[in-house]
């Protein structure tokens, strides 16, 4: 199936997400902040990117907007994973880059049914 990062600076969260998109098939790397997630996402070009917005080190935001502003990555997906849902952050989110804003909590056949949606999306 797909290549899917997974940026989540919150363990339980992250092996959570990481769990059901590898239950659901996809290869799964993962990181715990927005710099490590830039980086693993040049090394391995990953089909889909799933954020979330707060982390240390460097924001979703301002991961997302780097990974855009890399011609190898600024085609490639990216959904914010998030508790803050007020529309000026879902606007920053969308602004910097992102395809969709998913606020959580999420049920796991939610997360595999939107994953599927947008990798279909990009012809993944």
């Amino acid at each position: 199936m797909a290549r899917i990062l997974i940026a989540e600076d919150e363990p339980d969260i992250r092996e959570l997400v990481a769990f059901t998109l590898r239950f659901a098939g996809h290869e799964v790397t993962t990181s715990a902040n927005g710099e490590e997630a830039y980086h693993s996402a040049l090394q391995i070009i990953p089909d889909l990117i799933l954020m979330d917005v707060r982390m240390p080190k460097m924001t979703g935001y301002d991961a997302c907007r780097a990974m855009k502003a890399e011609a190898i990555l600024k085609d490639i997906p990216v959904v914010f994973l998030s508790a803050k849902g007020q529309d000026s952050e879902i606007q920053t989110g969308l602004d910097a880059g992102a395809e969709e804003y998913l606020l959580k909590p999420f049920a796991p056949d939610q997360l595999t049914e939107r994953v599927k949606v947008i990798l279909s999306k990009f012809g993944k």
